[in-house]
């Protein structure tokens, strides 16, 4: 019995050592553990509340030291909506200007199910402080109505 138990021993921690690799792992910053990058909840404006309930997240985190990623998730939105969106400097309601190019924010393109997602590569190394926001506007035709926003959290230091 001893002897079986030395044996199953032996063969877990070969087993254990055996997963360790000394391959190089390369992250995308989606799977960026939360702490490394900004985040955001999404939701719709009160002024809105009743008309729509569009919610969502956010997020942008660095690419590797070669500018930064921006990602935007968003449910509950009319099927078939096409929404521009936008990382801003600032805080919801207190809009300072876009983050970046405005064109490099690919429009949010709403699927049957009432969901879309998008990600804008940006020029510009990760910020490390200031205040900074994502929208959703309603349409190319009318960005000044806000379908859904959230302020970016900083990363922990």
């Amino acid at each position: 019995m001893r002897g079986l138990v030395r044996v199953a021993a032996m063969v877990g921690a070969v087993a254990v050592a055996a997963c360790g690799g000394h391959k190089a792992v390369e992250i995308d910053p989606k799977d960026a553990v939360v702490g490394t990058r900004w985040n955001a909840t999404l939701a719709t404006p009160a002024e809105l509340a009743g008309a729509i309930q569009v919610n969502g997240t956010a997020w942008m985190a660095s690419r590797g030291g070669v500018g930064t990623v921006a990602h935007v998730t968003i449910s509950n939105a009319a099927p078939g909506g096409k929404h521009p969106w936008h990382v801003h400097l600032g805080q919801c309601g207190n809009d300072q200007g876009i983050l970046g190019q405005a064109t490099a924010y690919e429009p949010l393109e709403v699927n049957g199910d009432g969901r879309a997602e998008s990600e804008a590569r940006l020029d510009l190394a990760l910020p490390t402080s200031g205040q900074y926001f994502v929208n959703v506007h309603a349409s190319a035709d009318n960005l000044g109505t806000i379908l859904a926003c959230g302020n970016l959290a900083p990363p922990l230091q």
